[in-house]
């Protein structure tokens, strides 16, 4: 084999190899863009969900379970408080991923991971938003994570908002659904 044949080889080898290094490093940063926007929403979800339930009244209850009468004459009924009632945690869920546009986007330098942050405060409170990027394609695959995250883990979001009240955001997003598989290097006051 002729030398210019080898070198030309060496070369070709090692411009594919180049190039598939340079897919595998861009599919895996793209994976864990898309594992941080899932994780995002969900938490922001969390957040959105807390927020909702923490503005019905405590003492306002509802009345649960069957208003048929027993055999004995007795009743099935149950009063619950309505803030964490099975319906009042479906209507809030219906609007919760509408609120995925009230959220910019934040990157950790040192780690190059992205967070979410509220960018539109609840009241007038001012807000530092030096660090997060307001982008409308964030924002809108913010939503669709939230919608798809709702779409297929309603039945947990309602077990976790009726019964848990404790430190939702990693029970939920970390334990239960696997969609944060760095929230526990999270601080718990970001997203």
């Amino acid at each position: 084999m002729c030398p210019v044949t080898c070198r030309c080889k060496m070369r070709e080898g090692a411009l594919l190899s180049s190039l598939v290094l340079f897919h595998l490093l861009s599919f895996s940063q793209a994976a864990r863009q898309g594992q941080d926007m899932k994780c995002g929403a969900c938490r922001a979800l969390v957040d959105e969900m807390e927020w909702a339930i923490s503005q019905v009244d405590p003492k306002k209850m509802i009345q649960t379970g069957s208003f048929r009468i027993n055999p004995d004459g007795s009743q099935s009924i149950r009063e619950v408080p309505l803030a964490r009632s099975e319906g009042n945690l479906l209507e809030l869920m219906e609007g919760v991923c509408e609120r995925m546009e009230d959220y910019g986007e934040v990157t950790d330098p040192s780690t190059d991971r992205k967070s979410y942050v509220r960018i539109k405060p609840r009241s007038g409170e001012a807000m530092d938003l030096s660090e997060a990027t307001l982008d409308s394609r964030v924002t809108a695959s913010l939503k669709f994570a939230c919608e798809t995250i709702v779409e297929h883990h309603e039945d947990e979001i309602i077990e976790f908002f009726a019964h848990e009240t404790d430190n939702v955001k990693d029970k939920l997003c970390s334990k239960r659904t696997d969609l944060c598989d760095h929230a526990l290097k999270i601080p718990h006051d970001e997203l």
